[in-house]
């Protein structure tokens, strides 16, 4: 009883001396300083050592602390860039003021993406590259999306100013599916394009921190879609990046007219953070950007049917020179006609007896003139009805229409794309620690803007709206989120599709073909030479043809508006994404860390729900929910004293329509010396086949069926029961056909399709970096890679009728565009070399040359590999100089190879390009503010970076940007 009642008091006054500590807690306050130029430093932590404790230096260098622990106690003071410091407080009276030395080390940056998991960039185990805040500031980019085009291996595809694909090893394109992005967590793809829509949605400039780009396969830790790399962008925290901070940015574009008339540029961002207690803090961010696009304009003649190259390839011709042009960016010229269907068409519409009658007026009379038939005809009273066919009946008669095709006219790019690009961002969220190492997050990103984008037609993806909001929990050794991405595509449209359209609601083929036939007829009888008189007769037919721009012409608009399904250009996608993960690192539950042992696991689940209404999915039934799971571990070990460093990570992913996959990998990291490591991976990759991949079902330019890969698809269009041809089976039977062989039926060999897999990859990567006195830092790497299982696209021909003739004519067949898995393999191989020094007096230069290249292509198979064999940047810049080391400035250029593109919308050869992109700033230290003068492409020599996609011109401008550093 003794025993209890001492054991009670003691638990008593434990209960009331922490009672009375938590009433008395000790507030302490400060101001950090950069020791050389006694500027006061934004967001360095201040932690008491021992403890979870801890916060940062607001936009002023202050800091408030709180904490419940007796005094003195150590204060410990640490910021990149700086020497760290302890300092003892012993009084809470007296705020404390503390100066940090600058002590910058090159390769000392903290990485995560490589393993999921907080490490120095030397010891990552495969090829990785990082931009900090200050390298966005001070990149000589229009914007911090645009700075990740200088890292060592990447590749930007621009479909337009907005709208940037990033890649890297090749099979780049504009949206590339077989590279993740990541925005604070969240996979930033729209569900329904199933790419990232670049920097449309995201983060605002001024809330990057960082930006981690993972060169290679990362399917092993981030799941399907990382089989060339993974990006994870990160956004500033509010407890540690705190004020309101504004940039305005005005610029100019098209300065020489060469595309459009000269266009301004703007810019404007803000971001408002503030840490109301120590434990709540909130944060708003918002961007704006508004100019005239960029713009595709490539009027050379394209040939989209060859037995070479299944996705076309250019010819020689113009509008005047081909009457079948088809303009690489000219729009409507896809509808084609050959002469002698449309004359059958003709004579079908004319009485049998009217029809032998004419033909027999020019049988007994093979001399007559076409004056002269024509006023036989309009002479008799029982044929004068059948005056209008008469130039048409004697066209033929003269054999004026054999083998000859003819294109309606279409229109310009700039005539039915709207030129206002825009895109406005808004951002937000609300931050609370339930302890010092527990926070909890409710965030939002929203984003709207037109944009254009290159698929296997050119979109204008106009009012473009996405949003995604997510629910996170974050301790020091663990997180859990869930979140979702809402897709509206607003008032996007297919533009090609709907430029057919309007000439068809303008004037329907059926009447400007005859129209045609008849004026090429009276203008090739009058004697002009044939290429003339194509001219004239589509004079004749276009008469009254809208001009162009047409896209606020009201007949336009409509047609832009009505949905696909409804015989319109608009496609309404406003599918979904759904996403749970969670990760645990076990490495101090289990008591590992004093083994160097690490141990990692995570699992997610992740569900896309695709609504299209029919218009871009076969959706009409309902939405179209694929679910995928899957769980990740991995483990890592030091032996020898850190010396070396191994790790094994592997994961497994289901997919609702595919089989499971296991991917592993393995790496080595060699500390060879003091901060020089060697690294060797082994990785290996996969990818579902994307949602399009899957289930889409549209017509594209050409009148093409573009079709998923799933069974489904096969059985609706009775692909299995009524076989489509591949196009050189069908050019060798027209071959056959032609010359009289009695046998060419057996040319056509019906296409049998195989089991849809997922496509993979494996790769072995060998790296070297090494940092010399602080101050030179060399990266190297080589890679080799084996891909297998390519998800591409098979073209398949079928008649219309019965008859297999049907198939040798683009007006009585049906042509599928389905997606396949490629039967061969193929193998990629590459190097990336990269260096910085930092000179006396703040002075820096950088350098970086790559190459990747592919081999062992099975002839026949499309790879889309889309990679220039080499590239190079070249960079030197200075942080600050001059008086008070106020002046900065950075100058960057680039080349790049040219190289061979293939896409679904066109291939050809991209020519090789050199920019040269600048800018020179003032600091305005007492306002933490900078102004710039800059500009990308200062020589303004256009180039296009993809087949079928804008021109890039020059873009100059100014900035100012207030509390920003």
């Amino acid at each position: 009883m003794k025993k209890t009642v001492v054991v009670i008091c003691m638990l008593c006054c434990a209960l009331l001396h922490v009672a009375a500590y938590a009433q008395n807690p000790v507030t302490l306050t400060g101001t950090i300083t950069n020791q050389k130029s006694n500027e006061s430093l934004t967001a360095v932590s201040v932690t008491v050592k021992g403890t979870n404790a801890g916060t940062y230096t607001d936009d002023r260098g202050h800091f408030k602390i709180t904490v419940n622990h007796a005094l003195p106690l150590t204060l410990v003071i640490s910021s990149v860039g700086y020497s760290t410091k302890e300092i003892e407080v012993s009084s809470a009276a007296t705020p404390v003021t503390l100066a940090l030395e600058p002590n910058f080390v090159l390769g000392q940056e903290v990485v995560v993406a490589a393993s999921r998991r907080a490490e120095n960039i030397q010891e990552s185990p495969v090829t990785i590259e990082r931009l900090g805040a200050a390298n966005i500031r001070n990149a000589p980019a229009v914007s911090y999306y645009d700075a990740v085009g200088s890292l060592k291996g990447v590749d930007v595809v621009a479909s337009s100013l907005t709208f940037k694909t990033i890649t890297t090893r090749g099979f780049g394109g504009s949206g590339n599916l077989r590279f993740n992005q990541l925005v604070d967590g969240m996979d930033n793809q729209a569900p329904g394009l199933n790419f990232s829509v670049g920097g449309v949605i995201g983060l605002t400039e001024l809330d990057v921190d960082n930006m981690e780009l993972l060169s290679g396969a990362s399917s092993a830790l981030y799941g399907p879609g990382g089989m060339n790399g993974t990006m994870l962008i990160t956004s500033k925290n509010p407890f540690k990046y705190q004020g309101f901070s504004a940039q305005v940015k005005q610029g100019v574009m098209h300065v020489d007219s060469h595309e459009r008339k000269p266009a301004p540029y703007y810019n404007v961002s803000m971001r408002w953070a503030q840490k109301i207690t120590d434990k709540f803090a909130f944060k708003i961010t918002g961007e704006y950007t508004e100019t005239k696009d960029w713009l595709a304009n490539d009027d050379r003649d394209y040939n989209r049917t060859t037995s070479s190259n299944p996705n076309g390839e250019v010819k020689s011709g113009t509008r005047t020179s081909d009457p079948n042009y088809d303009g690489v960016n000219i729009y409507g010229d896809e509808t084609t006609q050959s002469l002698p269907v449309i004359y059958q068409g003709v004579a079908a519409a004319i009485p049998p007896a009217g029809l032998g009658a004419l033909n027999g007026i020019l049988a007994a009379n093979p001399n007559l003139t076409l004056q002269q038939f024509n006023a036989v005809v309009a002479g008799n009273p029982q044929l004068a009805p059948l005056a209008p066919y008469a130039p048409v009946i004697y066209g033929n008669a003269k054999n004026y229409y054999a083998g000859q095709n003819v294109s309606r006219t279409g229109y310009n790019e700039q005539d039915v794309v709207d030129p206002k690009t825009y895109n406005l961002k808004i951002a937000g969220g609300l931050y609370y620690k339930i302890t010092d190492a527990v926070e909890a997050s409710l965030s939002g990103y929203w984003g709207t803007g037109n944009t254009v984008y290159t698929g296997s037609d050119r979109y204008s993806l106009k009012n473009l709206k996405m949003g995604q909001y997510k629910l996170e929990f974050k301790g020091k050794d663990w997180y859990a989120r869930a979140y979702t991405t809402q897709e509206d595509a607003g008032k996007s449209f297919n533009a090609t599709i709907t430029t057919r359209l309007f000439n068809e609601a303008w004037k329907a083929s059926s009447v400007w073909y005859p129209t045609y036939m008849g004026a090429y007829t009276t203008a090739l009888a009058a004697g002009l030479p044939s290429t003339d008189a194509h001219n004239a007769a589509r004079g004749v037919a276009d008469q009254g043809r809208p001009a162009g721009p047409v896209y606020d012409n009201p007949l336009f608009k409509q047609i832009a508006s009505t949905p696909i399904s409804q015989g319109g250009g608009l496609f309404l996608d406003k599918s979904s994404l759904y996403m749970v993960e969670g990760q645990y690192n076990l490495t101090r539950l289990l008591k590992l860390e004093d083994k160097g042992t690490d141990v990692l696991v995570g699992a997610s689940w992740k569900r896309y729900v695709l609504n299209s209404e029919g218009t871009l999915f076969a959706d009409t039934a309902g939405r179209i929910n694929i679910n995928e799971t899957g769980a990740y571990a991995q483990v890592s070990q030091k032996i020898f004293k850190d010396i070396l460093k191994l790790t094994a990570s592997g994961r497994y992913d289901k997919n609702t329509n595919f089989k499971g996959r296991f991917t592993p990998r393995i790496s080595a990291v060699v500390k060879v010396a003091e901060d020089q490591h060697v690294r060797l991976s082994y990785q290996t990759a996969y990818r579902f086949p994307s949602t399009q991949n899957q289930w889409i079902n549209l017509v594209v330019g050409g009148g093409t069926y573009l079709i998923g890969g799933l069974p489904a698809l096969q059985n609706f269009y009775n692909l299995n029961n009524n076989p489509g041809y591949t196009l050189p089976s069908v050019q060798a039977y027209g071959a056959a056909l032609a010359a009289g062989d009695p046998n060419a039926g057996s040319k056509l060999v019906p296409y049998k399709f195989g089991e849809f897999k997922a496509e993979s990859s494996t790769s072995y990567e060998v790296g070297y970096r090494a940092t010399f006195f602080k101050h030179f830092l060399v990266d190297v790497y080589g890679y080799y890679g084996q891909y297998k299982n390519f998800i591409s696209s098979q073209v398949l021909l079928r008649s219309k009728s019965a008859s297999p003739i049907g198939l040798l004519s683009s007006s009585t067949r049906d042509v599928f565009s389905t997606t396949v898995n490629s039967p061969g393999k193929v193998k990629t191989y590459g190097w990336g070399l990269s260096a910085e020094y930092l000179l006396g007096g703040n002075f820096s230069v950088n350098g970086n040359v790559y190459s990747d290249d592919i081999s062992d292509v099975p002839q026949g198979l499309v790879t889309y590999f889309n990679a220039p064999r080499y590239r190079y940047n070249l960079g030197f810049g200075n942080s600050g100089f001059g008086y008070g080391n106020h002046f900065g400035f950075n100058v960057l250029f680039r080349w790049q190879d040219s190289f061979d593109y293939a896409g679904t919308f066109g291939q050809g050869r991209v020519p090789n390009f050199t920019t040269l992109d600048a800018q020179v700033s003032y600091k305005f230290p007492k306002i933490k503010s900078i102004v710039k003068l800059g500009g990308t492409n200062l020589i303004n020599k256009y180039y296009r970076t993809a087949w079928g996609n804008p021109e890039i011109g020059g873009l100059y401008y100014v900035s100012f940007g207030y509390n920003v550093f």
